[in-house]
């Protein structure tokens, strides 16, 4: 387990090269006492693991820009990949300009996954409004594009970039979709439509999408504020993780479908492949039964005791 007595942890995700698991993940000092106000005083930590149970920490990989950047409020979530003999992280950035409601995504580049250096045609990645929801503080409380979760094309045809985002369209609490972005080298991206439809969920947080035992799975998490009054008159909301199965990478997904797993208090859920083959997911753990917010990463559960297996093709 990952955990820090004068810091909380929370979103994150891995690199694996050399036998070794690299976590990036956002944190934030307990001593602001509240941790609601972590959102817009974080940072990306990094730490080290050949297990994914013992952690060694190592310095931290990116913070805020200078003032008046794009991203001098707060770094949060996003994915890293390895192309060209160089890592690329594309990760989201907020500004204290608009109070950090606007969220944009940037690029970091890094020759060893310790160094990282901003690139300087950041923000890479904006959201565009012929598709995806504008700021509208009468609608949601933020305008949504965060979490890119790199995709290399199955076709060796560039990169897709999957998309914490807001449909333009669809009822106020369920416009929660996956965005999508196409690049051909990580640095020019162009906005595409999402991959799902509007209507269960108001947002998709930290998506990511696996092909786990011949099956297309994507994941994301929500907290059960944010469950859409459609859903709810089919199912109890529920603060998790998410799962469905689509019919590629690249979807389409239907969220009608997506169910979730099996181990209460597990959000931000990560699927990583285990060099022996087996998958596991990771998660940080968000509370405990008097809802304190707890701030660390469990140790890998066997997806076998998260129900995936209920998302197969014939789940």
């Amino acid at each position: 387990m990952l955990r820090f007595e004068d810091r909380w942890i929370w979103d994150f995700w891995l690199a694996e090269t050399r036998g070794a698991y690299h976590v990036f993940f956002l944190q934030a000092p307990k001593a602001l006492g509240d941790p609601t106000l972590r959102h817009k005083n974080a940072t990306i930590g990094h730490a080290v693991s050949r297990d994914l149970t013992s952690w060694t920490v190592l310095a931290d990989a990116l913070g805020p820009g200078s003032a008046g950047a794009w991203d001098d409020l707060a770094t949060w979530t996003g994915s890293v990949v390895q192309h060209n003999g160089m890592w690329y992280m594309l990760y989201t950035g907020v500004s204290s300009v608009d109070g950090g409601v606007v969220q944009k995504i940037g690029l970091a580049t890094s020759p060893d996954l310790v160094t990282w250096t901003k690139h300087a045609a950041n923000p890479v990645l904006v959201s565009d409004t012929r598709w995806y929801e504008e700021l509208d503080p009468m609608s949601w409380r933020e305008q949504a594009w965060r979490d890119p979760w790199i995709v290399r094309d199955p076709d060796r045809q560039g990169f897709h970039a999957l998309i914490t985002a807001r449909a333009a369209h669809g009822p106020t609490d369920g416009r929660g979709v996956l965005g999508h972005a196409t690049s051909e080298d990580l640095v020019s991206w162009t906005v595409q439509p999402p991959l799902s439809e509007p209507g269960d969920f108001g947002h998709l947080e930290v998506p990511q999408v696996e092909i786990v035992d011949g099956t297309a799975v994507l994941i994301f998490s929500i907290a059960a504020r944010d469950i859409s009054q459609r859903r709810r008159s089919r199912q109890a909301a529920a603060t998790a993780t998410y799962v469905c199965a689509g019919r590629s990478l690249l979807g389409p997904f239907d969220l009608a479908a997506a169910q979730p797993v099996r181990v209460p208090d597990l959000y931000s859920g990560r699927l990583v492949r285990r060099r022996d083959g087996s998958w596991v997911m990771l998660g940080f753990i968000d509370g405990e039964a008097d809802r304190r917010f707890v701030g660390e990463i469990g140790d890998p559960i066997p997806i076998a005791e998260l129900g995936l297996a209920d998302f197969g093709p014939d789940g």
